[in-house]
C-alpha cells in the first residue's frame, strides 16, 4: 500500500490502546466513550493522547522506525 500516509503507518506501530485513543479522537468519538475502550479515566485521557502523539513524534524521527526504548506493549496507564 503505497498510498498509505506517514501517520497511518506510524500509528500502526504504536501499542493498541495509543493507536486507538488517536484514532478515535480524530474520529470525534466523545471522551469518555474513548476511556471505556481504553480502560482509563477520564482524567488520565489527556495524558494518554501526550504520551501517543510523543510515540508518534518517536517514531517520526528515529531512522528505523522504532523508538529508543524498544516496543511497548503495555497498556495505557493513567
Amino acid at each position: 500500500m503505497s498510498d498509505e500516509s506517514e501517520r497511518e503507518q506510524a500509528l500502526r506501530q504504536l501499542p493498541l490502546p495509543y493507536s486507538l485513543a488517536l484514532r478515535l479522537r480524530d474520529g470525534g468519538v466523545d471522551p469518555a466513550l474513548i476511556c471505556e475502550y481504553i480502560g482509563v479515566e477520564l482524567a488520565a485521557l489527556e495524558g494518554v493522547y501526550r504520551m501517543a502523539e510523543a510515540k508518534l513524534a518517536a517514531l517520526h524521527d528515529s531512522p528505523t522506525g522504532t523508538t529508543a526504548a524498544g516496543p511497548d506493549t503495555g497498556a495505557a496507564e493513567g
